[in-house]
């Protein structure tokens, strides 16, 4: 049982996880017809629709806590509403731009899951479980394609290195803990993410340097998720189009 004092941070909590998973799946299906190679666009659609489905999983979990409806969560709410880290907002960009986003988001992933699979509430645990068995496939392409485009053609290293200088800055936010984040640690129901950023700065530094990449210094970083950019305005008004042309449809 969870303690009732616990609840409202933990359903903040899972919708960012949520919030983040549903844009990533939105930016990466934008790919599905246009991957450079036939086995890529069938991987993407795939990554695309396992980060749907974990999304699934955190609002379902939401929903036990506090009756809320998955699909009204996604489909209609507003942009400002959104809890989503900026990294996964940002435009589709080029194939470099996409497989560097998706390392980036993925280790963080890994990382997290791994310390959420012995929360000690129980459903979180099952679930991270869970989803942590598919993000270890999500983490080997990413990272197979970070060396591929970091050690390829001097055209493929330059866009990587490019990427990486527009993404890297924006990772920071994804450690940035929600206002309940400090009761839910002292829990034990969620990870403490602030102390996995230097390990994950080193797995993940390490891999890029090995990868022929420089990761950069400063930059700007969102200081909370409540703050996007233009992009995701534009992203939703796409994705939930269909939902809200006719809210009381029962199938699309």
């Amino acid at each position: 049982m969870l303690e009732a004092y616990l609840k409202d941070a933990l359903v903040a909590r899972l919708t960012a996880w949520a919030d983040d998973e549903v844009v990533l799946a939105q930016r990466l299906s934008e790919w599905v017809g246009h991957a450079p190679i036939l086995e890529e666009d069938i991987a993407i659609a795939n990554l695309a629709q396992d980060e749907l489905g974990h999304a699934k999983v955190w609002l379902e979990l939401r929903q036990e806590l506090d009756g809320s409806d998955p699909d009204r969560l996604v489909y209609f709410r507003d942009p400002l509403e959104f809890q989503n880290a900026t990294l996964v907002e940002l435009p589709k960009g080029d194939w470099a731009f996409t497989m560097v986003r998706q390392y980036l988001f993925d280790a963080y992933e890994n990382l997290w899951l791994k310390e959420a699979a012995r929360s000690t509430y129980a459903p979180l645990a099952e679930a991270a479980s869970r989803i942590l068995k598919e993000e270890r496939f999500h983490l080997k392409h990413s990272s197979l394609w970070v060396e591929r485009l970091g050690q390829g053609t001097e055209e493929s290293h330059h866009r990587a290195q490019e990427a990486l200088e527009t993404l890297f800055p924006y990772v920071r936010q994804l450690f940035q803990p929600l206002p309940g984040d400090e009761a839910l640690v002292e829990a034990g129901v969620v990870p403490d993410l602030k102390a996995l950023e230097a390990p994950y700065l080193e797995e993940v530094t390490a891999h890029l340097v090995r990868s022929g990449l420089r990761p950069p210094e400063g930059g700007y970083v969102p200081k909370s998720r409540q703050e996007h950019t233009e992009y995701l305005w534009s992203l939703l008004a796409e994705m939930q189009s269909v939902a809200r042309w006719d809210p009381e449809a029962k199938a699309w």
